[in-house]
């Protein structure tokens, strides 16, 4: 496990699946990520685990603009990261339901 000096949060949707996962980059310049299903995932820079969530079809939640959210049907100003008092309690919240408007 890393201190991180900088965390990210990245999503990605799946049907009406919202996934998030959270980007740590620590002091050396490595990294880990926290992902839906509970692991943390080490890598040796900043870099390869920004790759890793691209090749899985995440988006950074910081680059996100309207648009963005628009064409995933997601409401920009509504998109808040899960927080939670320990890492089990936070895979619980990992994956949220979208409900789709008709």
């Amino acid at each position: 496990m890393i201190n991180p000096v900088r965390t990210e949060w990245w999503l990605t949707q799946l049907g009406n699946l919202l996934i998030w996962a959270r980007l740590d980059v620590g002091e050396h310049g490595t990294a880990t990520v926290f992902d839906c299903d509970g692991r943390t995932l080490p890598y040796d820079s900043e870099d390869t685990a920004r790759s890793a969530l691209l090749d899985a079809n995440f988006r950074a939640l910081d680059g996100l603009d309207e648009t963005d959210a628009a064409e995933m049907g997601l409401d920009l100003a509504s998109l808040a990261p899960p927080k939670a008092d320990s890492e089990e309690a936070l895979r619980a919240r990992m994956t949220q339901q979208l409900l789709r408007q008709q």
